[in-house]
């Protein structure tokens, strides 16, 4: 019997041999990575430098993207290294550590999405009030209770995982997943089952109903609103409503996969599947939200032809 108090380490059993394909994977991952750090790091930027972005919506934007790194440098960093190794091991501190920051991660987006929904729905629905009802300093608030809430909320849960006794250290999976971990217990694990079941409810229903809420008043304003109002609701609404539709799709597999028997799924599409929504996400949240709203995409330009023009008038 192998307890916790003398394990070291959990093997990760989905990874498969590839041979010297390895370095292509690796280029291919540490690529994707690279991009998305410049691709949500330069808007990071862009927002705080530029005083004309420093509004609510921009702002929950910000928070959007500082989760992406922090989502995406939760794994990718982790599965570089991975992919070069031929023992697919992890500590068992990192993995704890790997745990609270993926799930972090996603109770942070689903709950940003949900704020962001409420914002668009203000601004939609009641335009005239928009500025008085929602203002940089609530937005703010808000967004510093979403990040504390999500931490405090998965402190409690990984304080039940910790204490658990282990008979085993094979986690089914290309990293550290908490559900996978209760599992190896040999203790009664009904409490971590039940919080577990919670904490799903409290990450993904919680945030739907301010979503579902959003959307209806949002619709009702459209179908009796005039064409102008539509075209408005449809710009700023559609970057949220992919962005939400990939990220629950993404979500869904992952739960299902975790507490379902997926031996039937060929093992290539499983791993991309159970990779979805930490390499799609942070990649397709800057490009919809850059290119979708003109704010962003005007002082991108507006920043480009400052730097072409500062660096014309240097060589002349």
């Amino acid at each position: 019997m192998m307890m916790n108090s003398t394990l070291s380490y959990f093997i990760l059993s989905t990874y498969i041999h590839v041979g010297t394909m390895k370095y292509l994977y690796f280029m291919i991952t540490a690529l994707l990575y690279f991009v998305i750090i410049i691709a949500n790091s330069s808007l990071i930027v862009l927002i705080c430098l530029n005083r004309s972005l420093h509004e609510p919506m921009y702002l929950f934007l910000c928070s959007l993207f500082v989760n992406e790194l922090y989502g995406s440098t939760g794994l990718f960093p982790f599965l570089l290294v991975q992919i070069l190794s031929d023992i697919h091991t992890v500590s068992v501190p990192f993995c704890f550590l790997q745990i609270f920051s993926l799930y972090t991660y996603a109770n942070v987006e689903f709950c940003n999405l949900a704020i962001m929904s409420y914002d668009r729905y203000l601004a939609i629905c009641y335009p005239l009030q928009y500025n008085t009802r929602m203002t940089s300093n609530k937005a703010i608030l808000f967004i510093s209770a979403i990040w504390l809430y999500s931490f405090v909320k998965f402190l409690i849960t990984l304080s039940l995982n910790i204490r658990l006794p282990l008979c085993g250290n094979t986690i089914n999976s290309l990293y550290c997943h908490n559900y996978l971990v209760v599992k190896l217990a040999c203790s009664d694990t009904k409490v971590n089952n039940i919080y577990g079941l919670f904490g799903v409810v409290l990450t993904i229903v919680v945030p739907l109903l301010p979503i579902l809420f959003s959307y209806m008043k949002i619709l009702k304003v459209c179908f009796s609103g005039s064409k102008q109002t539509r075209q408005k609701a449809v710009s700023t609404c559609t970057p949220h409503l992919v962005s939400l539709l990939n990220f629950s799709f993404g979500c869904c597999f992952e739960i299902l996969q975790s507490r379902f028997d997926m031996t039937s799924v060929p093992s290539v599409l499983r791993i991309i599947l159970s990779l979805y929504f930490l390499l799609i996400q942070p990649l397709l949240t800057p490009v919809m939200y850059g290119l979708q709203m003109s704010k962003i995409r005007q002082t991108c330009k507006h920043v480009l032809c400052y730097k072409m023009l500062t660096g014309f008038s240097d060589t002349v």
